[in-house]
């Protein structure tokens, strides 16, 4: 279906969420979120088929917002949104929270998995929204915690991969259980047989909407190496900096999701030693001036920042592009890796793809028209090899470069004293690590493999040098010569990573790079430190606040 450009205000959203909508940094409606917002606000049912990455969450999530009645609401929820798994259940919970802040949208995330407790107490204080996914909500349907009785609208996303895994007699239990009046729309990215049958049974004169995929677009892609590493969450500040150890890029732009993740990551590769910078929607155009001028001068290495911040961001010298989060879109990913490779020169593009984003990566693919290989997240044996070919490298071209030899005669007389006085071997030695200090030396860091397979048909990854693996606090325990500490605040708090580590080594004096892995919990928080000093940082932690709390501190015993 051909959609004209239109932006969000002539979809008939109302202020308050198209001031949302601003204040995000979306400009115009992608063509899902075009052909389905006003079929869905003037309350049709609806069969689309469209992709993962398309906007779709967007697409329904609008406009069950904007007809949600204003003022005081009831308990019982007036939206049901049933997915096949918890991590969509828990992203499309968080578009909810993000696109109805404005209007205090009331919902909750039910999953396996989790305990059921907390889900029911939320239920109890009453909800406008419930994503779910069918088995725990049949689960609490059966309880009583979950009525369905006053649901205006149920969605039905990624409905082919639901039936794929066998949810479709609790699908149709469910729908039972809702009121025959309600609107059904069903979102998949594929459209068999079993689909319109269930369409036909529970859609009442459906508008059907179909985005067709883009066109392979591989000739719009530039020339650049590609690669993915495959990453679980919580490892990905560690993996991404051994990449960036072992890439050793000219200069980078590192896209993350949000302005938080741009902060905290660019703090950590500033404490590792990097020129890093952050670019947000946050800044001033003075800062992003500065930001800008630091980078195209080559001040700084690095440039960590956000899809929206980086638009119209052109600069010759850039060697790689880094995906830190896989965009919400395959074009997306075009756009970014668009950067490098220009003019003939070479240019390189990497992504840390976390286990359950498979279908994203392979909408990718499916876009640029070639596989994307993974390999393995580099060891640390494998960086510190690589670092130490480089001293190598940079010697070489320096005693192969006539016009340094006039430099390198200056220092002969000095040299042959030396060499007078010690074994020539050892001064040399010496030598090449004083060098190799200069360029960043050897990295401390346990060394933890940090490659996962992906979720659902997993691809290998290329071999490389591993070593044993670790999950980091309440997976494996510590590495050699660390220990955890239990800190008494978390995600509650709004406390991040980030906000750990800048503790840690403002209070007690710690290196950043010596701190980590850190795990956030809803409640608390789990750090590993340096055992030597874990008694002085639970000591300098307990006499301050993190996020104008004040922190108890302990070593963990779990």
């Amino acid at each position: 279906m051909d959609t004209p450009s239109l932006d969000f205000a002539s979809l008939g959203l109302r202020g308050d969420l198209l001031s949302t909508l601003t204040s995000l940094g979306y400009e115009e409606p992608t063509p899902i979120q075009a052909a389905s917002i006003p079929l869905l606000i003037a309350g049709n049912d609806m069969l689309g088929q469209a992709a993962t990455g398309t906007g779709k969450t967007a697409a329904f999530a609008l406009p069950i917002l904007e007809r949600l009645e204003p003022g005081e609401r009831g308990k019982e929820p007036g939206a049901l949104v049933l997915v096949p798994t918890r991590e969509l259940a828990l992203q499309v919970s968080q578009a909810f929270h993000s696109y109805g802040r404005a209007i205090g949208v009331r919902l909750v995330a039910i999953y396996g998995g989790a305990p059921a407790r907390q889900q029911i107490e939320a239920l109890r204080r009453g909800v406008d929204v419930v994503i779910a996914t069918p088995g725990r909500a049949l689960d609490l349907c059966n309880r009583g915690s979950l009525r369905l009785g006053n649901v205006r609208t149920v969605v039905l996303d990624e409905a082919d991969e639901m039936l794929e895994m066998g949810f479709i007699e609790d699908i149709e239990t469910i729908l039972a259980m809702t009121p025959a009046a309600r609107q059904t729309v069903l979102f998949s990215a594929t459209m068999p047989k079993r689909i319109d049958k269930l369409a036909s049974k529970h859609l009442r004169h459906p508008e059907r909407v179909a985005i067709a995929a883009p066109a392979s677009q591989s000739n719009d892609v530039p020339r650049v190496r590609q690669a993915a590493f495959v990453v679980k969450r919580f490892d990905k500040p560690a993996a991404v900096m051994r990449i960036l150890d072992a890439e050793d890029p000219t200069a980078a732009i590192i896209f993350c999701r949000t302005r938080g993740e741009v902060d905290d990551l660019a703090q950590a590769l500033s404490a590792r030693g990097y020129q890093a910078e952050a670019l947000h929607g946050g800044l001033t155009q003075d800062q992003r001036d500065r930001v800008m001028g630091r980078l195209r001068s080559r001040a700084t290495d690095l440039l960590v920042a956000t899809d929206v911040a980086a638009r119209g961001l052109d600069v010759d010298h850039l060697s790689h592009v880094v995906n830190y989060d896989l965009p919400s879109s395959p074009e997306i990913y075009v756009h970014r890796i668009g950067r490098v490779g220009r003019a003939g020169r070479e240019g390189v593009a990497l992504s840390l793809v976390e286990p359950r984003e498979r279908r994203m990566l392979s909408a990718i693919e499916k876009l640029i028209g070639t596989n994307i290989p993974i390999e393995k997240v580099p060891s640390i044996a494998d960086v510190r090899t690589l670092r130490l070919e480089r001293t190598r490298e940079a010697i070489e071209e320096l005693l192969d470069d006539p016009e340094q030899q006039a430099r390198l005669e200056a220092y002969q007389d000095v040299v042959a004293e030396l060499l007078d006085e010690r074994d020539p071997e050892t001064a040399l030695l010496a030598a090449f690590a004083l060098v190799h200090a200069g360029t960043g030396g050897d990295i401390e860091d346990d060394d933890r493999e940090l490659s996962a397979p992906l979720d659902n048909g997993t691809r290998p990854a290329k071999e490389g040098k591993g070593a044993k693996r670790g999950d980091g606090p309440k997976g494996a325990g510590p590495a050699a010569g660390k220990t955890r500490l239990w800190i008494s605040v978390g995600r509650k708090a709004g406390v991040t990573p980030g906000d750990i580590v800048g503790a840690i080594t403002g209070e007690a004096g710690i290196k950043g790079k010596d701190v980590g892995p850190v795990k956030v919990q809803e409640f608390f928080t789990l750090v590993d430190v340096p055992e030597a000093k874990a008694r002085k940082i639970v000591k300098a932690l307990n006499h301050c606040t993190i996020r104008g709390r004040k922190a108890k501190v302990k070593l963990d015993q779990g």
